[in-house]
This record gives structure tokens, sequence and C-alpha cells, in this order.
């Protein structure tokens, strides 16, 4: 039986654990705050605060799942905790799930009806809900919608003659063009919408007639980039070129998903990455990531930055284009590249992959889905994800999957890691993630992999951000979610 003593001791040592935390949680060492506030909670699992603060850190790492697990518990232990709700609500708005946002928002400005602050976020947290029943009034059937790309003609769009900027002389995209368009980007110019249609345009094009699942073959002596999520973070992707020189037939590179969101140059990102997809296909493969979707560029600033820089026609088309994008790419029948990770089940084949119909917006389980949202786990066998889409795996699983299709290693990218990439399941899972400093407070490092033919190791680059200019991330996202961050 324990005395009050010893409860009272475990009650002043998780207090001291939860400043810790609290004070990791100031340094951006969201990890390292989460294993801390997990050691107050061992220490004294009935103090709300604890469970809200490890929600708010789980939140900062895009763990929305364990998020509102955390938030819920803080909920049940005290009903009346307003930061509990405060929290879930955060979570929810994060995953798109704003009617339930909405409900604890509403429960928030119960608890405290005066605090200004709990009203804003419920006035813009139905705003967005109003919009969301809007939107589904008026949208039409899948099986009715119209290509919005068959209804452009490019041709027929006028380049003023005070227009200064990069020009597509003809049809071919060449590296002139994409180098000076680069340029112009650095100097926060924009590209003539011409000129933006005729490169997205054509990249559709060639990305229509690619299978799901496309093999990429490098001949001895070769060597062949990959690289992790840069989402909008155009600066650092100029410098990946400047470290490992740009993509062409005897330099080629795979981006793993996730261009755009999150960055404020998203639109340039994803032009640059497009203009040479067109200027040499086999220069550049790039894979869907789960932020290639309709929903994600809703509330992570892709669809208000399309809005602003270029038009409202652009966003759909943009959308229409990222069902376009493979879903997974196998490097000389060895390497699995794919964004997120491996499946809720075994035996799935790498024909499996390939005959998956991608051409939609992500579903919320599958195949599909999980190539786009899973995430491994130290532990073997598999488990609910953090995120709240998806699952974790593994080992055992990766270990499983790799046998069962004759490969020797599996590359995926979607989670930020402090040095850039990081190797799990004994050697046989690299993680990859290029975008350094992640949303400018993670302090991570970017990280691409250099692999050359025949022996195909990987060869880990790792790199630091980069200044770019006084555009902060998530810029054009929607309201309610710059309140969060």
């Amino acid at each position: 039986m324990e005395t009050k003593n010893e409860n009272s001791s475990d009650a002043s040592r998780a207090e001291e654990m939860k400043n810790q935390a609290n004070e990791a949680f100031k340094g951006h060492k969201f990890s390292n705050a989460i294993d801390l506030y997990t050691k107050a909670i061992e220490l004294n699992g009935n103090n709300a605060v604890y469970w809200a603060n490890r929600a708010f850190a789980h939140t900062k790492l895009e763990e929305y799942g364990s998020a509102i697990q955390d938030a819920s518990k803080a909920i049940e232990i005290d009903p009346k905790y307003s930061k509990g709700y405060y929290r879930r609500g955060a979570a929810y708005l994060a995953m798109g799930k704003f009617k339930d946002a909405l409900k604890d928002f509403q429960q928030v400005k119960r608890i405290c009806p005066n605090d200004p602050d709990a009203a804003r976020k419920l006035k813009e947290c139905e705003k967005a809900v109003m919009k969301l029943k809007f939107e589904e009034a008026i949208s039409v059937p899948v099986s009715e919608r119209r290509s919005v790309a068959e209804s452009i003609d490019y041709h027929t769009i006028e380049v003023e003659p005070q227009y200064s900027g990069a020009r597509i002389e003809g049809e071919e995209v060449t590296l002139d063009f994409v180098k000076q368009m680069m340029d112009d980007f650095k100097n926060q110019k924009t590209l003539h919408k011409r000129y933006a249609y005729q490169i997205v345009l054509k990249t559709r094009q060639i990305l229509q007639a690619l299978p799901s699942l496309v093999d990429i073959s490098v001949p001895n002596g070769k060597h062949f980039t990959v690289c992790g999520d840069v989402h909008g973070q155009f600066y650092d992707l100029l410098n990946i070129f400047e470290l490992n020189g740009l993509p062409s037939e005897e330099n080629p590179y795979l981006f793993n998903g996730d261009f755009v969101d999150r960055g404020s140059f998203s639109v340039e990102i994803i032009l640059t990455l497009f203009a040479f997809k067109c200027m040499s296909p086999s220069s550049i493969y790039l894979a869907r990531g789960n932020h290639e979707s309709k929903s994600m560029n809703k509330i992570y600033g892709f669809e208000g930055e399309v809005r602003s820089k270029l038009s409202e026609k652009f966003v759909d088309l943009f959308a229409e284009v990222f069902c376009y994008l493979p879903l997974a790419h196998v490097i000389n029948q060895k390497i699995f590249v794919v964004h997120g990770g491996l499946f809720s089940v075994d035996g799935v084949k790498l024909s499996d992959i390939r005959a998956i119909d991608r051409f939609c917006e992500p579903p919320e389980e599958g195949l599909m889905c999980e190539l786009l949202w899973s995430d491994p786990q130290p532990l073997p066998g598999r488990g609910p994800s953090k995120r709240g889409v998806g699952l974790s795996f593994g080992g055992d699983v990766t270990k499983r999957f790799l046998e069962d299709n004759n490969l020797d290693l599996v590359v995926r990218s979607h989670e930020v890691k402090d040095e850039g990439y990081e190797v799990d399941h004994d050697g046989k899972l690299i993680t990859v993630f290029s975008a350094p400093n992640y949303c400018d407070q993670m302090g991570n490092k970017g990280a691409f992999i250099r692999f050359e033919a025949p022996d195909m190791k990987p060869n880990i680059v790792t790199f630091s951000a980069v200044p770019h200019p006084d555009v902060k991330p998530m810029a054009y996202a929607n309201n309610f979610m710059r309140m969060f961050n």
C-alpha cells in the first residue's frame, strides 16, 4: 500500500518532468518533450494538464491521431478543462475534420464564455464548416465531372509586351528556360500564366501515361538521387541543386512526394519540378505524397497560394494533375521507394500496387491510403497510426514485404527527422526528409540519398537550411490554421 509520502513524492517528480518537458517544447524539441510528458504521466496519470500538453507536442509533430487520444484522456480526467477540448479541436482541424473540431470549440466557449481567443477560433471554425457545407451542396458527382485540363487552350492566352520574365519559345521546355524561370522565382518574380498552363498541361500528359508503380533502371557506373519532402521550401530546393547538380539524363532525381503545403513557395517548387519533367522526363521522377490532395491543400496553404499567385482555375488543374502522379517507384528491381509506407496486410505484391487505380483523391483506407500515410514503428507487428490515418508497421512487416517481392530496401519520406534521415528496421528501411528547419521552427537538417549502380548502396548527404525571403510558412493557409502555428 502506497503512503501519502510516496504519492506526494511521485506528484513532485511528475511536476519536475512536466517542467523539463515544457522547456524542451519551448526549444522545439518536441520528441523529447513527449518523452518527458510521458514520464510525468507514468508518475501521475490523473493530471489532465500532462495529457493536454503531450497532445500539443504530438500536434507539432503532425501526430494528430495521438493528439486526439491524449486530449480525450485529459477531458475524461477533467470534463471542465478547456485546454483538453482546445487541443483536441486543433488536432481535428489539422485533419480536416471540421465538424468534430466545431463541437470541441463550442465546448471551449461554454467553459470560457469571456475568452476572446476562444470566441475568435470558434468563429473561424464555424466559417470553415459553413464553407464545407456549401461546397458539398454545389459539388458535382465524380462520374459527371469534366476534366479542367481539357477546357484550357494556353495557345490563346496572350503574353503582354511588358512581360519580362522567362518565356517558352514554341512547344519545347528547354534548360535555358527552366534556369531563367528559377532565377526569376529566386527574385520573387512570377511566371506568366500562359507558360504555367503549358508546363502543367504537358506534365499531366506525361504522368497520365505512367503506371501506378514506375520501374527505374540505373545503368552500371551511373548514379541516382532520391529526395524526400520539400514542402514549399523553394530556396532549400535551389540549395539541393547547388549541392548535387540540376536534374539531367546524367544526374536523375526522384522527388518522393509532399512538394507543396506548409512552406509558402509551393507554386515555385511545383512549377520547377514540373518544368524539369517536361524538359526531360527521365531526368526527374515524381511520386505522390499525402499532401498532393485537395483536402490537405485546402488546409495547409497550397490552395490559397495558387489562388493568390495564379488563379482559381489553376487550383482545380493542380488537383486534377496530382491524381496522375505515380504512387511508388522501384529502382533496379531492388529498392522500393514510396512516400509513406507499407500495408495493413501481408502478401502485397508489386503487381497489386501496379494495379491500383490512382486517378482519384486518396481514399481513407486501403493500399493507396497506406502507401501515402503509413509510418514505421520500432516494435514488431502493426499498430494504430499516430497520425490518425494509415497505420504503423514494424521491422518484421518490412522484412516480409521485401522477401515477398525480392527487394533489398524500402526508402520512404513523410516524417521530419532531426538529421534529415533515419535508418530503421535493421537497415532495411530509410526515411529521407529534404525540408531543413521545417516550417522555420523544427531546426532539423535536410537530406538526400545518392545510389550508384551496380551496388546501389545508399550514400546519404545532409544539409542545413538556407535563408529565404521574409514570407512565413503557412502564409496562404486558412485563417484558423494560422492561428495554431
